[in-house]
């Protein structure tokens, strides 16, 4: 009897155990999002950066990219399907699949968006998974920060969160401190470790009267700060400027998904970490055995360089290049190079023709050569038909009569 007590109590905390907790309800955002119209054409990033050239080699099938964000629109048509069960530091709703105020959605899109009839965009690694992480809400509005926002402590829990539970190959923060934070640092060092790669926005204070201060998580070690530029490939006015640039990315302005539906137009180094991050992807599903650090070198030594060809505090390395990213052989390398590699400037429709013009020079001095030769042939023939008529063809012996 005793025996068969156990057994039934140990039946009831089993079923207890197994029986999943009520997820918390979704956070009811401040204001009702609204569908945006759907941009038909395609933006000019995605001509640049040209995604449709870039699938034959990676489309990010396989890669998981945590979003440390506003959280990310799930049910967006161009995001559905591709966006996995996340996390909620802000407001615990244990989704991450929730976005009320946009950002988040866009960063995402960048990345994973697929592509779809009616609109030429579509993120650079469409088939990436997108883990969201909800840490903030905030805005900038005329100058002053609007929203919720998670503390430093709960930023770096959702890093580890990221890496230990989102089982995330990427990281894109598109978030910026102003001050550093032990507890980020050690939780950015540690994802890392882990052989996370980890992109980061340079930020949006690079201004004349914005004073321009350190940003973090961008000024870590071994965290890929991104700053931004126009489609003109000049550095955009509000992009900070420091040793933490590594790379730049096109950021003014971008087209993102908006939340519901369709599209909008965003600017900011939030939105050039994201082309980073979606190319470390690519990176990571064509090379999967590359560390963060091996990672981080075939980004700078691809990117197209910076003016004057070093590395400076505007542009970094030089401005992302996917395709390169993706196609050149670099060769062994034991770190990260100091200058990016040399691009070849020669056109090769010029080469070719240079090359046609060289053939023609050397046939023409041929046939010249020749020409002169049968010149001389014939006139060394003539001399001797005029003298053997005059001899009536006899031999030329001395004494002969004539």
């Amino acid at each position: 009897m005793v025996w068969r007590r156990l057994v039934a109590a140990a039946a009831v905390v089993a079923a207890l155990l197994t029986v999943p907790a009520p997820a918390r309800a979704a956070v009811v955002c401040q204001t009702v999002a609204q569908a945006k119209p759907v941009v038909a054409g395609v933006p000019v990033e995605d001509q640049i950066y040209d995604p449709k050239r870039l699938a034959p080699f990676a489309t990010g099938a396989g890669v998981r990219v945590a979003v440390i964000d506003s959280g990310v629109d799930a049910g967006h048509p161009q995001l559905r399907g591709h966006v996995s069960q996340g996390a909620d530091f802000l407001h615990g709703d244990n989704t991450g699949r929730q976005d009320c105020n946009g950002h988040g959605t866009a960063v995402a899109s960048i990345i994973g968006a697929i592509p779809v009839r009616n609109t030429g965009f579509q993120g650079l690694a469409p088939e990436a998974v997108i883990v969201p992480v909800r840490i903030s809400e905030q805005q900038e509005i005329d100058g002053k920060a609007v929203g919720d926002r998670g503390t430093p402590a709960q930023f770096a829990e959702a890093i580890d969160w990221a890496v230990d539970q989102g089982d995330a190959d990427v990281i894109n923060l598109s978030l910026v401190m102003t001050e550093d934070n032990l507890a980020v640092r050690r939780a950015v060092a540690r994802a890392i470790a882990r052989g996370v790669v980890v992109v980061a926005a340079a930020g949006n204070k690079g201004g004349p009267n914005d004073g321009n201060p350190d940003p973090f998580p961008a000024k870590y070690p071994g965290v890929i700060g991104v700053g931004a530029i126009t489609a003109n490939g000049v550095r955009a006015s509000f992009s900070q400027r420091g040793d933490y640039v590594d790379l730049v990315a096109i950021g003014d302005p971008v087209t993102a998904a908006s939340l519901v539906a369709g599209h909008t137009s965003q600017q900011g180094t939030s939105f050039s970490a994201p082309f980073v991050a979606a190319t470390a992807a690519l990176i990571k599903q064509r090379f999967p055995d590359l560390t963060p650090s091996e990672v981080r070198q075939r980004l700078v030594a691809t990117a197209d360089p910076s003016p004057g060809g070093k590395r400076n505090i505007e542009y970094g390395f030089g401005a992302l290049n996917p395709y390169r990213a993706l196609t050149a052989n670099l060769g062994p390398s034991a770190g990260p190079s100091t200058v990016p590699e040399p691009m070849n400037l020669n056109d090769p429709a010029a080469a070719a023709l240079e090359a046609r013009r060289d053939r023609s020079r050397d046939m023409s001095l041929i046939f010249a050569a020749v020409g002169v030769g049968l010149v001389l042939l014939l006139g060394v023939v003539a001399v001797i038909v005029r003298q053997g008529r005059r001899r009536r063809w006899n031999p030329a012996t001395p004494g002969a009569p004539e």
